[in-house]
């Protein structure tokens, strides 16, 4: 693994300057020492000056390079086929493109936003086992070749719908040690495969591979053991019913924050070592992934700007206040991001649910902190950011920071109650713009 970290590089796809040219948002170089900070001050200093407090991302490319030379260090057979649901901003999807990454996309208008932003169809898994024929139509049509399925039904409609396609059999592993389980809704029992090979076979398709997903935020990593163990075994069905496997799609959930900062290593090396055990390099069979929120979780930084404020008097319990040495009140923040927009995250993403907002200017360490409650700007009550959160008071007007705020925020984000969606404004340090063989011009910035 040590060889591995010190040859890890980084080869991209043409000319990142020209990729990144195309794309409708401003990409800001970072010069003379130039800070992500620093460009969060400007920004809203920038709204400040044009009577504007709408919410912002700030989108560190250099964040989604570095998360990728862990990829190459740490799991270095496996290609990585970014899942797009996860985040589907035109900026992300061209740094990865010019990185060289595939791309799992789940739906039409997702292959169609590939497809224009570059993405040739060979880069493309359709990683969905319930598709729209209309949607299946399309790839074909599109040349996307590569998708998986896992039931009789779906077979049957990519035989009228595309029978040329090159298919990868989902199966259902144990994700009992996840946070986000997946397999009660996708993916094949193991009792049921050999009957799905066989109707393959007998409508005229081409299998090519295995896929499986252990579910969101796994804490445990033998599950990927025993999950490409279950896959060999489908492999050695599938040749011999005649096909000829030569794909292994081992999934998603990937993270490399919180309390998942030091697995990523821990489960790359259980990986690695089924992966040599069950499918040795000279097997001939690639090894592809589809991580989404391991590449964006830690390139978006949110800002938003309190809009209203409540303070709540005697509301505050004896044991908190003897905790804390609080004064009895608590607070009600009103801030113009919430569930509805950014931070949907926290009703239905067990992988990441718990936010920390935190105050842009400086605190004094001597300031009192006070229980906040922390709501969205909709008029629905479950628009709740935070609760008995304990901060410095805060003031109409000052803005709070959240990191971490990459994975399913843009992509799931709604205008509920018609309120501006956050905008984003990618960033990338000189440094990275250099080391990636970038042009220096500014042609891609104006």
């Amino acid at each position: 693994m040590e060889e591995n970290r010190r040859n890890a590089s980084v080869t991209t796809n043409g000319s990142v300057s020209r990729i990144l040219s195309l794309d409708s948002n401003n990409v800001e170089i970072l010069e003379d020492g130039k800070t992500i900070n620093d460009v969060i001050d400007g920004k809203i200093k920038e709204l400040s000056a044009v009577d504007n407090e709408e919410p912002f991302y700030v989108l560190s490319l250099d964040s989604m390079l570095k998360r990728h030379l862990r990829w190459l260090t740490n799991l270095p057979r496996v290609k990585p086929f970014y899942a797009m649901k996860c985040n589907n901003t035109p900026t992300v999807v061209r740094m990865l493109m010019a990185l060289g990454t595939g791309f799992d996309c789940a739906s039409k208008a997702e292959i169609q936003l590939a497809l224009s932003l570059g993405v040739t169809p060979d880069k493309i898994i359709y990683a969905h086992t319930t598709k729209p024929m209309s949607h299946i139509r399309y790839a074909c049509n599109h040349r996307v070749d590569v998708m998986t399925f896992d039931s009789e039904g779906e077979l049957l409609k990519i035989s009228l719908c595309h029978p040329q396609a090159k298919l990868v059999l989902r199966i259902a592993v144990d994700d009992s040690k996840s946070l986000v389980r997946l397999s009660s809704k996708f993916g094949a029992r193991m009792s049921s495969v050999g009957k799905l090979l066989e109707q393959a076979g007998e409508l005229g398709l081409e299998v090519i591979g295995v896929s499986f997903h252990v579910g969101s935020g796994c804490t445990g990593s033998l599950a990927y053991k025993q999950a490409i163990a279950d896959a060999r075994y489908v492999f050695d069905v599938a040749s011999l019913l005649g096909f000829q496997m030569r794909l292994l799609d081992i999934g998603g959930g990937f993270s490399g924050i919180g309390d998942f900062q030091e697995k990523f290593e821990e489960f790359s090396e259980v990986i690695n070592a089924a992966l040599d055990k069950y499918f040795p390099p000279g097997s001939g069979v690639e090894v592809i992934a589809e991580p989404g929120r391991y590449y964006v979780e830690s390139a978006f930084t949110l800002a938003v700007n309190v809009v209203a404020k409540r303070v709540v008097a005697d509301e505050v319990d004896e044991q908190n206040n003897a905790e804390r040495n609080s004064p009895d009140k608590a607070m009600m923040y009103y801030i113009n991001d919430g569930v509805y927009g950014s931070m949907s995250c926290i009703t239905f993403d067990p992988a990441h649910s718990k936010l920390e907002p935190y105050l842009h200017r400086a605190v004094d360490s001597s300031e009192p902190t006070y229980p906040s409650v922390i709501w969205g700007p909709t008029c629905d009550s479950i628009d709740k950011v935070t609760e008995n959160y304990w901060m410095p008071e805060l003031h109409v007007g000052e803005w709070l920071l959240i990191d971490n705020m990459g994975a399913y925020s843009v992509s799931v984000s709604t205008d509920f109650n018609s309120f501006e969606r956050a905008r984003i404004y990618p960033v990338v340090t000189a440094k990275t713009w250099q080391a990636l063989n970038l042009s220096r011009t500014y042609s891609i910035i104006h």
